[in-house]
């Protein structure tokens, strides 16, 4: 066995690939040769949290065991989950402004609405996002009191849905919420953090799916606004037209998606719409799309 096979000693060339295409098949995420050092990083993590001492006998139970705990703690380490509270709030702006007031109007109106508006943040980390669209809509929607409202938060990282969950948050994930909404609705632990009115975290549901899992994504069906930022720059041509074939399936015709600034869904696939609005680009699924 060779030191590059050991813990701490960094793969070989032959054990990243190996690892490469292992974890581009179960989540559709593929490391480029540039992310080397972050990758060996994270697996020698991983191999110091488990029974194991070296990537062989890791990798060879992660593969052949079905140990799923060893899978799990393999994806926490390797997704990236920057965030903090009202990021590109320009999109929440567009929600409140120009998307529910169409979704209200597509589905009858405000006396006429059946069921409730549905809104999907995907990937939700710590749960910044969808604290974040439940905070707005509280303050600022006027017919939040009149409208059935549904928000659910998915991501692929179990400990961060953990941390959603909980809602304590520091100062940086504060920083753009205003005083007003932070003596409101937060409350000071200790350390420098606040949690979350547990009200607030009550009202959004929480769910561990990956959006590139055709099977998965299944259960997700009928939302009216999907957040979806930042995550698909991650993914290769084939596994970003698989989410967005995924995040298709699960939005209403007619429905709106929320992509993050760099991104662009018309590099991807032709069946959304592009919209311009005054803030900016969203996505719709054609109001004529058969399900």
């Amino acid at each position: 066995m060779t030191s590059a096979a050991t813990a701490g000693a960094g793969l070989s060339e032959a054990d990243f690939e190996k690892f490469r295409e292992y974890f581009y098949k179960r989540t559709g995420i593929q490391f480029a040769p540039s992310k080397r050092y972050f990758v060996d990083k994270r697996i020698d993590t991983c191999i110091k949290n488990s029974e194991f001492d070296t990537f062989t006998t890791w990798f060879a139970a992660l593969r052949l065991s079905a140990r799923d705990d060893l899978l799990q703690e393999l994806i926490n380490q390797l997704t990236v989950n920057e965030t903090y509270f009202l990021r590109e709030d320009y999109q929440f702006d567009s929600m409140l402004r120009t998307v529910l007031p169409d979704v209200v109007e597509a589905r009858g109106g405000a006396n006429r609405i059946v069921g409730p508006i549905k809104i999907l943040s995907l990937p939700c980390s710590t749960g910044e996002e969808p604290y974040s669209i439940a905070l707005r809509l509280l303050e600022e929607w006027d017919l939040i009191d009149r409208l059935d409202v549904e928000i659910h938060g998915a991501d692929i990282d179990s400990s961060v849905l953990d941390r959603a969950r909980h809602a304590s948050y520091g100062e940086r994930s504060l920083q753009r919420v205003p005083k007003k909404w932070r003596d409101k609705y937060f409350s000071p632990v200790g350390g420098g953090r606040y949690q979350l009115d547990e009200g607030i975290r009550g009202a959004v549901t929480l769910h561990q799916v990956n959006v590139t899992d055709t099977l998965a994504m299944r259960a997700f069906r009928d939302f009216d606004v999907i957040f979806c930022r930042n995550v698909l720059i991650y993914f290769d041509e084939l596994s970003s037209r698989r989410a967005a074939e995924n995040l298709y399936g699960a939005m209403r015709p007619g429905a709106y998606l929320f992509l993050g600034h760099s991104e662009s869904m018309s590099r991807i696939s032709p069946i959304f719409t592009p919209t311009r609005l005054p803030e900016g680009i969203v996505y719709q699924r054609p109001t004529g799309a058969n399900r």
